[in-house]
């Protein structure tokens, strides 16, 4: 069992432009990322600049901070975290 669950919002204000930063700093942390859901505004005729990244962060305290770290890094993206401890 878990010990916790660790849950990731990244908010990216320019996808089109950001998407690749953002992507390349997942994949260095691929075998720590358990669930990945990505939400944004679509239809027809649209499809928003803007979107959220919602994760499930299954790695080491340290990987989840450097990680959390880089993704900050990036000019328009917002990181927020949830964490649920399990006694």
């Amino acid at each position: 069992m878990l010990r916790k669950h660790v849950i990731i919002g990244i908010h990216i204000t320019d996808r089109v432009k950001k998407a690749s930063s953002v992507q390349e700093v997942l994949t260095n942390y691929g075998c720590s990322i358990r669930t990945r859901l990505g939400l944004h505004d679509t239809g027809e005729e649209f499809c928003s600049p803007s979107g959220v990244l919602l994760l499930e962060f299954v790695g080491s305290d340290g990987d989840f901070a450097t990680m959390k770290s880089q993704l900050a890094e990036i000019a328009g993206i917002e990181v927020q975290t949830m964490i649920f401890d399990h006694p």
